[in-house]
């Protein structure tokens, strides 16, 4: 992360839903106690001495994306680690931040948003003045509107390009249609019916995979282009076969035809995950779907969870937690 920041001279900026105030607060750590409530837990640190902030923070829920206004009212550093369950895209409305996400990193202001990828080590600095519209959206969401478009299942995760130009013809477009929702919800009364937000909501994540670079953007252009090398889609494909046993990377690399440093380097470059790592969430994925299932034949969260060959229980729970942001056995009581 870069070490020094330059302050710029920030216009005012009027606050966004204020209706729907989540808190307040010039604590610190409560400030990121209730952060952690929305996204995830994370670290967060001051550049005052004091420790002073004055945070804000409003957020309104729609059916599948949520609209937030966040300004931490000093300058902070946030370390999330792995967002896990959820993209969120960072519009500056003022001032700016520094993003770091993987190997990436981005200045982010009025002209520049970020996209921090799911699956990557994330850690930012957000400079005082400078408060944030961030569109949260479920993972599930958008992978599956990916999968809908490319019309087939997805071989490896979404990742999309940290920087997002807003001011580009494409993205300027989406950034209008998000500020379109966002009038319509900055109010005690909502300006649009309810479909017609629905609609706009429908068109914040479709817009999104169709304005902004990502690993899929030729799939949707062309969707018979091969998105990966053969050594990354034999392992995926078997992974996909496979329920029985854990395979160890070695085993993986043979099947492949390549050494593990070549096929590790390969999932790295296009999956932004290892082969195991790889294996691990697509078989969270296929417990998820079939605790979610109302004709699912599994009888117990246990019976999917050793099926899909996850043996310690414990660190699946955990795991499945981080990944879709609640345990197993309330996916499994709240199935459709």
């Amino acid at each position: 992360m870069v070490a020094q920041v330059v302050h710029y001279v920030t216009v005012a900026v009027t606050e966004m839903f204020t209706e729907h105030n989540l808190f307040r607060t010039r604590d610190l750590d409560e400030a990121r106690e209730q952060v952690a409530k929305v996204f995830c837990p994370h670290k967060l640190t001051t550049a005052d001495r004091s420790g002073a902030v004055n945070t804000v923070h409003n957020s309104v829920k729609q059916d599948s994306i949520s609209l937030n206004y966040l300004d931490y009212g000093a300058e902070v550093h946030i370390q999330p680690g792995e967002l896990g369950s959820f993209f969120l895209v960072q519009i500056p409305l003022s001032g700016g931040s520094y993003v770091r996400c993987g190997d990436q990193e981005v200045y982010s202001d009025q002209n520049t948003a970020s996209i921090p990828n799911p699956t990557e080590k994330l850690e930012m600095t957000w400079l005082d003045e400078s408060p944030h519209l961030l569109v949260h959206i479920p993972r599930l969401v958008l992978e599956n509107r990916l999968s809908e478009l490319i019309q087939r299942d997805l071989t490896v995760p979404l990742r999309f390009e940290l920087g997002m130009d807003l001011t580009a013809p494409k993205v300027s477009g989406w950034r209008q249609i998000v500020d379109l929702l966002a009038k319509g919800l900055n109010g005690n009364q909502c300006d649009f019916h309810v479909s017609v937000r629905s609609q706009l909501e429908d068109m914040v994540i479709t817009g999104l995979l169709t304005s902004h670079n990502h690993n899929y953007s030729a799939c949707i252009s062309s969707p018979a282009e091969p998105l990966t090398p053969r050594s990354v889609r034999v392992v995926v494909e078997h992974c996909h076969d496979l329920t029985d046993r854990t395979p160890t990377v070695a085993e993986l690399a043979n099947l492949a035809g390549v050494s593990v440093r070549s096929l590790q380097e390969a999932f790295k470059t296009h999956v932004g995950l290892s082969p195991m790592e790889y294996l691990r969430d697509y078989r969270l994925r296929q417990v998820n779907i079939e605790l979610s299932s109302s004709n699912s034949t599994f009888i117990s969260v246990s019976e999917v969870a050793t099926f899909w060959g996850f043996t310690h229980l414990g660190r699946f729970s955990q795991q499945y937690f981080d990944r879709f942001g609640e345990l197993p056995s309330a996916t499994f009581r709240n199935k459709s």
